[in-house]
Protein backbone atom coordinates (compact mmCIF):
# COMPACT_ATOMS: atom_id res chain seq x y z
CA UNK A 1 0.00 0.00 0.00
CA UNK A 2 1.28 3.60 -0.79
CA UNK A 3 0.26 6.42 1.53
CA UNK A 4 0.40 9.64 -0.06
CA UNK A 5 0.06 12.42 2.93
CA UNK A 6 -0.91 15.93 1.83
CA UNK A 7 1.23 18.67 3.53
CA UNK A 8 1.40 22.38 4.42
CA UNK A 9 -1.16 25.04 3.78
CA UNK A 10 -2.19 25.00 7.30
CA UNK A 11 -3.32 21.50 7.22
CA UNK A 12 -2.09 19.72 11.07
CA UNK A 13 0.53 17.14 10.88
CA UNK A 14 -0.01 14.20 12.10
CA UNK A 15 2.89 12.42 13.29
CA UNK A 16 2.02 9.50 12.78
CA UNK A 17 1.90 9.66 9.31
CA UNK A 18 5.14 7.72 8.65
CA UNK A 19 4.52 5.23 11.48
CA UNK A 20 5.65 1.62 9.80
CA UNK A 21 6.60 2.78 6.18
CA UNK A 22 9.81 1.16 5.16
CA UNK A 23 10.65 3.52 2.13
CA UNK A 24 9.54 7.52 2.72
CA UNK A 25 9.08 9.80 -0.40
CA UNK A 26 9.09 13.74 -0.40
CA UNK A 27 10.55 17.02 -0.89
CA UNK A 28 13.45 17.73 1.43
CA UNK A 29 11.16 20.42 3.13
CA UNK A 30 8.57 17.28 4.11
CA UNK A 31 11.14 14.88 5.04
CA UNK A 32 12.37 17.30 7.42
CA UNK A 33 9.30 18.49 8.97
CA UNK A 34 8.12 14.39 9.51
CA UNK A 35 9.87 11.63 12.23
CA UNK A 36 10.76 9.39 10.12
CA UNK A 37 10.94 5.48 11.94
CA UNK A 38 14.12 3.94 12.17
CA UNK A 39 15.96 2.12 9.34
CA UNK A 40 13.04 3.53 6.81
CA UNK A 41 14.96 4.53 3.52
CA UNK A 42 14.50 8.16 2.76
CA UNK A 43 13.93 9.47 -0.84
CA UNK A 44 14.11 13.14 -1.85
CA UNK A 45 12.02 13.65 -4.63
CA UNK A 46 13.23 14.89 -7.96
CA UNK A 47 13.00 13.89 -11.04
CA UNK A 48 10.21 11.50 -10.55
CA UNK A 49 11.01 8.46 -12.79
CA UNK A 50 13.80 7.49 -10.73
CA UNK A 51 11.78 7.88 -7.79
CA UNK A 52 8.65 5.91 -8.39
CA UNK A 53 11.12 3.05 -10.06
CA UNK A 54 12.37 2.54 -6.16
CA UNK A 55 8.47 2.95 -5.11
CA UNK A 56 7.57 -0.20 -7.59
CA UNK A 57 10.38 -2.11 -6.23
CA UNK A 58 8.64 -1.78 -2.65
CA UNK A 59 5.65 -2.02 -3.73
CA UNK A 60 6.28 -5.39 -5.49
CA UNK A 61 7.35 -6.81 -2.02
CA UNK A 62 4.45 -6.00 -0.02
CA UNK A 63 6.55 -3.05 1.72
CA UNK A 64 4.80 0.02 2.96
CA UNK A 65 5.47 3.42 1.44
CA UNK A 66 4.68 6.83 2.15
CA UNK A 67 5.11 9.59 -0.28
CA UNK A 68 4.71 13.00 1.17
CA UNK A 69 3.00 15.83 -1.12
CA UNK A 70 1.47 19.42 -1.07
CA UNK A 71 -1.55 20.28 0.17
CA UNK A 72 -4.11 18.28 -1.83
CA UNK A 73 -1.92 15.49 -3.40
CA UNK A 74 -5.16 14.76 -5.54
CA UNK A 75 -5.39 18.62 -7.20
CA UNK A 76 -3.11 18.57 -9.99
CA UNK A 77 -0.51 16.82 -7.63
CA UNK A 78 1.37 13.64 -7.81
CA UNK A 79 -2.01 10.96 -7.03
CA UNK A 80 -2.06 10.90 -10.79
CA UNK A 81 1.64 9.44 -11.42
CA UNK A 82 1.00 7.26 -8.58
CA UNK A 83 -2.66 6.05 -9.89
CA UNK A 84 -1.42 5.71 -13.14
CA UNK A 85 1.40 3.16 -12.35
CA UNK A 86 0.24 1.25 -9.78
CA UNK A 87 -3.37 1.67 -10.04
CA UNK A 88 -5.75 3.68 -7.98
CA UNK A 89 -6.42 0.40 -5.52
CA UNK A 90 -3.05 0.31 -4.33
CA UNK A 91 -3.15 4.23 -2.46
CA UNK A 92 -4.45 5.28 0.76
CA UNK A 93 -4.53 9.50 -0.07
CA UNK A 94 -5.01 11.66 2.93
CA UNK A 95 -5.34 15.01 1.61
CA UNK A 96 -4.26 18.47 3.24
CA UNK A 97 -5.55 21.90 2.37
CA UNK A 98 -4.62 22.81 -1.59
CA UNK A 99 -2.73 25.58 -1.97
CA UNK A 100 -5.59 27.08 -3.59
CA UNK A 101 -8.57 27.06 -1.07
CA UNK A 102 -5.58 28.38 0.84
CA UNK A 103 -5.10 31.44 -0.96
CA UNK A 104 -8.96 32.04 -1.76
CA UNK A 105 -8.95 31.94 2.43
CA UNK A 106 -6.32 34.53 2.60
CA UNK A 107 -8.39 36.80 0.86
CA UNK A 108 -12.11 35.91 2.20
CA UNK A 109 -13.70 34.61 -1.32
CA UNK A 110 -15.49 31.79 -2.39
CA UNK A 111 -13.20 29.99 -5.50
CA UNK A 112 -16.49 27.45 -6.38
CA UNK A 113 -16.55 30.41 -9.61
CA UNK A 114 -13.08 29.86 -9.97
CA UNK A 115 -10.74 28.64 -12.75
CA UNK A 116 -7.30 26.39 -11.80
CA UNK A 117 -4.64 26.29 -14.20
CA UNK A 118 -1.40 24.88 -13.24
CA UNK A 119 1.48 26.53 -15.24
CA UNK A 120 3.84 24.45 -13.10
CA UNK A 121 6.07 22.97 -16.29
CA UNK A 122 4.27 23.89 -18.95
CA UNK A 123 3.33 26.55 -21.62
CA UNK A 124 2.41 29.54 -19.62
CA UNK A 125 0.44 30.79 -22.25
CA UNK A 126 -3.11 28.82 -21.33
CA UNK A 127 -2.65 30.48 -18.15
CA UNK A 128 -2.21 34.01 -19.64
CA UNK A 129 -5.35 33.58 -21.89
CA UNK A 130 -7.83 32.16 -18.91
CA UNK A 131 -6.73 34.75 -17.01
CA UNK A 132 -7.39 37.38 -19.57
CA UNK A 133 -10.48 35.44 -20.31
CA UNK A 134 -11.64 35.21 -16.47
CA UNK A 135 -12.12 37.16 -13.67
CA UNK A 136 -11.25 34.62 -11.10
CA UNK A 137 -8.70 32.61 -11.75
CA UNK A 138 -5.63 30.60 -9.73
CA UNK A 139 -2.29 29.84 -11.27
CA UNK A 140 -0.07 27.45 -9.74
CA UNK A 141 3.03 28.51 -10.82
CA UNK A 142 6.62 27.25 -11.74
CA UNK A 143 9.99 28.46 -13.06
CA UNK A 144 9.51 30.44 -15.75
CA UNK A 145 5.82 30.94 -15.11
CA UNK A 146 5.35 32.64 -11.67
CA UNK A 147 4.25 36.06 -11.01
CA UNK A 148 6.32 38.23 -12.90
CA UNK A 149 6.04 36.69 -16.12
CA UNK A 150 2.41 36.47 -15.16
CA UNK A 151 2.48 40.41 -14.88
CA UNK A 152 4.32 41.18 -17.63
CA UNK A 153 1.75 39.78 -20.13
CA UNK A 154 -1.37 41.09 -17.73
CA UNK A 155 -0.05 44.77 -18.09
CA UNK A 156 -2.44 45.83 -20.18
CA UNK A 157 -5.35 44.35 -18.03
CA UNK A 158 -7.13 45.91 -15.04
CA UNK A 159 -6.57 42.55 -12.90
CA UNK A 160 -5.10 42.59 -9.73
CA UNK A 161 -2.64 39.67 -8.79
CA UNK A 162 -2.59 37.96 -5.36
CA UNK A 163 0.63 36.53 -4.46
CA UNK A 164 0.24 34.01 -1.88
CA UNK A 165 4.08 32.47 -0.63
CA UNK A 166 4.87 29.90 1.52
CA UNK A 167 1.71 29.27 2.84
CA UNK A 168 1.03 26.90 6.00
CA UNK A 169 4.66 28.06 6.75
CA UNK A 170 5.97 31.08 9.55
CA UNK A 171 7.33 32.83 6.68
CA UNK A 172 3.45 33.00 4.87
CA UNK A 173 3.47 36.04 3.03
CA UNK A 174 -0.05 37.21 0.53
CA UNK A 175 0.58 40.40 -1.51
CA UNK A 176 -2.23 42.43 -4.09
CA UNK A 177 -0.31 43.68 -6.53
CA UNK A 178 -0.84 45.33 -10.12
CA UNK A 179 0.83 43.26 -13.25
CA UNK A 180 2.92 45.83 -13.48
CA UNK A 181 4.24 45.41 -10.13
CA UNK A 182 4.37 41.85 -10.16
CA UNK A 183 6.39 42.48 -13.19
CA UNK A 184 9.00 44.19 -11.87
CA UNK A 185 10.00 41.82 -9.01
CA UNK A 186 11.97 39.01 -8.11
CA UNK A 187 9.50 36.51 -6.13
CA UNK A 188 11.75 34.04 -5.62
CA UNK A 189 10.88 30.18 -4.91
CA UNK A 190 8.82 30.37 -2.24
CA UNK A 191 5.09 31.34 -4.46
CA UNK A 192 2.45 28.92 -3.84
CA UNK A 193 0.10 30.18 -6.14
CA UNK A 194 -0.89 33.44 -7.86
CA UNK A 195 -4.62 34.95 -8.07
CA UNK A 196 -5.51 36.65 -10.64
CA UNK A 197 -8.93 38.46 -10.27
CA UNK A 198 -11.15 41.21 -11.64
CA UNK A 199 -12.14 42.32 -8.71
CA UNK A 200 -15.37 44.08 -9.92
CA UNK A 201 -16.55 40.95 -10.42
CA UNK A 202 -14.56 38.60 -7.78
CA UNK A 203 -17.81 37.69 -6.08
CA UNK A 204 -20.08 36.30 -9.09
CA UNK A 205 -23.31 34.79 -8.85
CA UNK A 206 -23.87 31.85 -7.25
CA UNK A 207 -23.07 28.63 -8.88
CA UNK A 208 -24.39 25.07 -8.82
CA UNK A 209 -21.52 23.39 -10.98
CA UNK A 210 -17.64 24.43 -9.72
CA UNK A 211 -15.04 25.82 -11.63
CA UNK A 212 -16.28 28.94 -13.84
CA UNK A 213 -19.30 26.52 -15.14
CA UNK A 214 -23.06 26.50 -14.26
CA UNK A 215 -23.86 30.26 -14.20
CA UNK A 216 -21.90 32.19 -16.27
CA UNK A 217 -21.53 29.78 -19.33
CA UNK A 218 -23.65 30.86 -22.58
CA UNK A 219 -26.77 29.11 -22.85
CA UNK A 220 -26.78 29.05 -26.72
CA UNK A 221 -24.56 30.70 -28.82
CA UNK A 222 -25.14 32.33 -32.73
CA UNK A 223 -27.04 34.84 -30.90
CA UNK A 224 -29.43 37.03 -33.03
CA UNK A 225 -28.32 40.15 -34.07
CA UNK A 226 -30.85 42.16 -31.87
CA UNK A 227 -28.69 41.10 -29.11
CA UNK A 228 -26.08 43.31 -30.80
CA UNK A 229 -25.28 47.33 -31.40
CA UNK A 230 -24.49 47.43 -34.43
CA UNK A 231 -24.59 49.85 -37.79
CA UNK A 232 -26.97 49.37 -40.51
CA UNK A 233 -27.18 45.42 -40.34
CA UNK A 234 -23.19 45.93 -40.73
CA UNK A 235 -22.83 42.52 -38.44
CA UNK A 236 -21.76 38.75 -39.30
CA UNK A 237 -25.50 37.12 -39.38
CA UNK A 238 -25.81 34.67 -36.99
CA UNK A 239 -26.71 31.66 -39.40
CA UNK A 240 -22.74 32.60 -40.56
CA UNK A 241 -21.38 33.23 -37.70
CA UNK A 242 -22.49 29.53 -36.16
CA UNK A 243 -20.53 27.72 -39.17
CA UNK A 244 -17.66 30.35 -37.60
CA UNK A 245 -17.63 29.51 -34.38
CA UNK A 246 -17.99 26.02 -35.22
CA UNK A 247 -14.56 26.04 -37.54
CA UNK A 248 -12.77 28.25 -35.07
CA UNK A 249 -13.62 25.90 -31.96
CA UNK A 250 -13.00 28.60 -29.52
CA UNK A 251 -12.36 26.89 -26.28
CA UNK A 252 -10.60 28.44 -22.62
CA UNK A 253 -6.83 28.41 -22.61
CA UNK A 254 -6.86 30.06 -26.56
CA UNK A 255 -6.42 33.28 -28.23
CA UNK A 256 -8.70 34.27 -30.94
CA UNK A 257 -8.36 37.22 -33.14
CA UNK A 258 -11.17 38.69 -34.65
CA UNK A 259 -10.19 41.12 -37.48
CA UNK A 260 -12.39 43.63 -39.21
CA UNK A 261 -14.74 43.24 -36.33
CA UNK A 262 -17.29 45.36 -36.96
CA UNK A 263 -19.43 44.93 -33.79
CA UNK A 264 -17.33 42.31 -32.24
CA UNK A 265 -20.31 40.05 -32.70
CA UNK A 266 -17.98 37.05 -33.15
CA UNK A 267 -15.54 38.47 -30.91
CA UNK A 268 -17.79 38.53 -27.98
CA UNK A 269 -19.32 34.87 -28.74
CA UNK A 270 -15.56 33.61 -28.78
CA UNK A 271 -15.30 35.16 -25.47
CA UNK A 272 -18.65 33.83 -23.96
CA UNK A 273 -17.24 30.19 -25.01
CA UNK A 274 -13.71 31.26 -22.71
CA UNK A 275 -11.65 32.55 -25.34
CA UNK A 276 -8.77 35.10 -24.73
CA UNK A 277 -10.24 37.55 -27.19
CA UNK A 278 -8.45 40.85 -29.27
CA UNK A 279 -10.54 41.97 -31.78
CA UNK A 280 -9.09 44.58 -34.15
CA UNK A 281 -11.10 47.20 -35.45
CA UNK A 282 -10.24 50.44 -37.92
CA UNK A 283 -13.24 52.97 -37.16
CA UNK A 284 -13.32 54.23 -34.24
CA UNK A 285 -17.04 54.09 -34.14
CA UNK A 286 -16.29 50.75 -34.59
CA UNK A 287 -14.05 50.68 -31.39
CA UNK A 288 -16.76 51.90 -29.17
CA UNK A 289 -19.06 49.48 -30.48
CA UNK A 290 -17.21 46.45 -29.70
CA UNK A 291 -16.62 47.79 -26.61
CA UNK A 292 -19.52 48.24 -25.95
CA UNK A 293 -21.52 44.84 -26.82
CA UNK A 294 -18.70 42.75 -24.87
CA UNK A 295 -19.91 44.82 -21.73
CA UNK A 296 -23.40 44.39 -22.44
CA UNK A 297 -22.97 40.42 -22.80
CA UNK A 298 -20.19 40.70 -19.63
CA UNK A 299 -17.26 39.04 -21.16
CA UNK A 300 -13.69 40.77 -21.22
CA UNK A 301 -12.52 41.59 -25.42
CA UNK A 302 -9.19 43.72 -26.04
CA UNK A 303 -10.37 45.91 -28.43
CA UNK A 304 -6.97 47.40 -30.98
CA UNK A 305 -7.92 50.56 -33.09
CA UNK A 306 -6.05 50.26 -36.49
CA UNK A 307 -6.06 48.59 -40.29
CA UNK A 308 -5.10 45.48 -40.55
CA UNK A 309 -2.76 44.02 -42.25
CA UNK A 310 -0.23 47.05 -40.87
CA UNK A 311 -1.54 46.93 -37.35
CA UNK A 312 -1.20 43.28 -36.97
CA UNK A 313 2.32 43.48 -36.45
CA UNK A 314 1.30 44.98 -33.07
CA UNK A 315 0.19 42.06 -31.51
CA UNK A 316 2.90 40.17 -30.05
CA UNK A 317 1.03 36.93 -29.03
CA UNK A 318 0.44 34.11 -31.77
CA UNK A 319 -3.35 33.54 -32.25
CA UNK A 320 -4.61 29.75 -31.82
CA UNK A 321 -7.65 30.87 -34.25
CA UNK A 322 -8.48 33.77 -36.13
CA UNK A 323 -11.64 35.36 -37.94
CA UNK A 324 -11.67 37.74 -40.79
CA UNK A 325 -14.60 39.39 -41.59
CA UNK A 326 -14.91 41.73 -44.82
CA UNK A 327 -13.70 41.66 -48.00
CA UNK A 328 -11.69 45.11 -48.98
CA UNK A 329 -8.89 44.77 -51.48
CA UNK A 330 -6.48 44.54 -48.37
CA UNK A 331 -8.14 40.94 -47.79
CA UNK A 332 -5.56 38.43 -49.57
CA UNK A 333 -2.58 40.59 -47.65
CA UNK A 334 -5.00 40.43 -44.29
CA UNK A 335 -6.07 36.84 -44.71
CA UNK A 336 -1.85 36.03 -45.47
CA UNK A 337 -0.92 38.14 -42.21
CA UNK A 338 -3.17 35.84 -40.18
CA UNK A 339 -2.33 32.85 -41.92
CA UNK A 340 1.02 33.00 -41.01
CA UNK A 341 0.84 33.39 -37.15
CA UNK A 342 -2.41 31.00 -36.60
CA UNK A 343 -1.68 28.12 -34.66
CA UNK A 344 -4.26 26.43 -35.43
CA UNK A 345 -6.82 27.63 -38.07
CA UNK A 346 -8.23 31.02 -40.03
CA UNK A 347 -12.44 31.50 -40.79
CA UNK A 348 -12.79 34.10 -43.67
CA UNK A 349 -16.10 35.29 -44.06
CA UNK A 350 -16.90 36.94 -47.73
CA UNK A 351 -19.44 38.54 -49.56
CA UNK A 352 -18.54 39.07 -52.69
CA UNK A 353 -17.64 36.27 -55.48
CA UNK A 354 -14.65 38.11 -56.89
CA UNK A 355 -12.85 38.25 -53.77
CA UNK A 356 -12.69 34.56 -52.67
CA UNK A 357 -9.90 32.92 -55.31
CA UNK A 358 -7.32 35.53 -53.43
CA UNK A 359 -8.91 34.49 -49.84
CA UNK A 360 -8.08 30.87 -50.68
CA UNK A 361 -4.71 31.08 -52.06
CA UNK A 362 -3.67 33.36 -49.34
CA UNK A 363 -4.73 30.32 -46.85
CA UNK A 364 -3.08 27.37 -49.03
CA UNK A 365 -0.12 29.18 -49.95
CA UNK A 366 0.32 29.70 -46.13
CA UNK A 367 0.43 26.08 -46.10
CA UNK A 368 -2.95 25.20 -44.49
CA UNK A 369 -5.62 23.21 -45.40
CA UNK A 370 -8.60 25.18 -47.00
CA UNK A 371 -12.02 24.49 -47.60
CA UNK A 372 -15.42 26.15 -47.54
CA UNK A 373 -18.89 26.37 -48.61
CA UNK A 374 -21.03 28.86 -49.77
CA UNK A 375 -24.20 29.67 -47.07
CA UNK A 376 -27.68 30.80 -48.42
CA UNK A 377 -30.67 31.23 -46.15
CA UNK A 378 -33.67 32.08 -46.12
CA UNK A 379 -35.69 33.64 -42.85
CA UNK A 380 -39.02 33.33 -42.02
CA UNK A 381 -40.97 36.90 -42.85
CA UNK A 382 -44.68 38.18 -41.67
CA UNK A 383 -46.72 39.18 -44.65
CA UNK A 384 -50.36 40.86 -44.61
CA UNK A 385 -52.95 38.68 -44.09
CA UNK A 386 -51.17 36.57 -41.47
CA UNK A 387 -49.50 34.38 -44.01
CA UNK A 388 -45.29 33.79 -43.99
CA UNK A 389 -43.01 34.33 -46.43
CA UNK A 390 -39.48 33.30 -47.10
CA UNK A 391 -36.77 36.65 -47.09
CA UNK A 392 -33.20 35.68 -48.36
CA UNK A 393 -30.23 36.76 -47.31
CA UNK A 394 -27.17 37.35 -49.17
CA UNK A 395 -25.34 34.50 -49.52
CA UNK A 396 -22.00 34.59 -47.89
CA UNK A 397 -18.46 32.06 -48.52
CA UNK A 398 -16.90 30.89 -45.59
CA UNK A 399 -13.47 29.68 -46.04
CA UNK A 400 -11.56 28.08 -43.80
CA UNK A 401 -7.93 26.92 -43.57
CA UNK A 402 -6.37 24.29 -41.04
CA UNK A 403 -2.56 24.09 -40.15
CA UNK A 404 -2.01 20.19 -40.89
CA UNK A 405 -1.78 17.94 -39.16
CA UNK A 406 -4.52 18.49 -37.42
CA UNK A 407 -7.02 18.39 -40.25
CA UNK A 408 -7.52 15.25 -41.69
CA UNK A 409 -10.49 15.66 -44.21
CA UNK A 410 -11.01 16.28 -47.83
CA UNK A 411 -7.53 16.79 -49.97
CA UNK A 412 -5.45 17.20 -46.56
CA UNK A 413 -5.83 13.87 -45.56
Amino acid sequence: MITVVGMGAGTPLDERCAAGAELVVGGRRHLDAVRLPEGAERIVLGPLAPALDIVEKYVAEERPVVVLASGDPGFFGIVRALAERFGPERLDVRPGVSSVAAAFARVGLPWDDAVVVSAHGRDPRTAVHLCRARPKVAVLTGPGAGPAELGAALRDTARVLVVASALGSAEERVERVTPAEAAARDWGPAVSVVLCLDEARALGPVRTVAGGAGGGEPAGWALDEAGFDHRDSMITKFEVRALALARLGPRPGELVWDIGAGSGSVAVECARLGAAVTAVEKAPDGVERVRANAAAHGVDVRVVHGAAPDVLAGLDEEPDAVFVGGGGRELPAVVTACARRARRTVVVAVAALDRVPAAREALTNAGLCCDGVLLQSSRLAPLPGDVTRLAAANPVFLLWGVRPPAYTEGVCE
